[in-house]
């Protein structure tokens, strides 16, 4: 898969205890972009954050949390993640999500060389 060099980054904040279906709905957001055709998505579990809520999450060993930031970053063309989007957006129900205009300089996969054996 090929990516212009102007791409975009759809940000996604929501808490790690989200679920739908289930299961954890950051695993449902990024398994729903790889049928979708989105080309890539990463999550990362913050160590401390707030949001419109105010209350402050962390990994202190003195505060606990259960629901801790995280942060789902998916990366494709503009229209491929406002459609994106537009299928998800009903099961987010608290957290942040950000549309942002990046540069892309590069987006490789790993190259199988058909002569080397495995």
């Amino acid at each position: 898969m090929e990516l212009p060099q102007e791409g975009y980054l759809l940000r996604i904040i929501i808490g790690e205890s989200d679920r739908h279906e289930g299961n954890p709905l950051y695993e449902w957001i990024v398994v729903k972009a790889r049928e979708y055709g989105v080309a890539g998505a990463t999550v990362v579990r913050g160590m401390m954050g707030y949001g419109a809520n105010s209350r402050i999450k962390t990994t202190s060993i003195l505060r606990l949390s259960e629901d801790l930031p995280v942060i789902i970053e998916l990366i494709d063309t503009k229209e491929m993640l406002e459609q994106f989007l537009g299928i998800i957006d009903s099961v987010i129900g608290e957290g942040l999500v950000t549309f942002e205009k990046m540069h892309i300089r590069m987006y490789r996969g790993a190259h199988k060389d058909s002569s080397s054996s495995e």
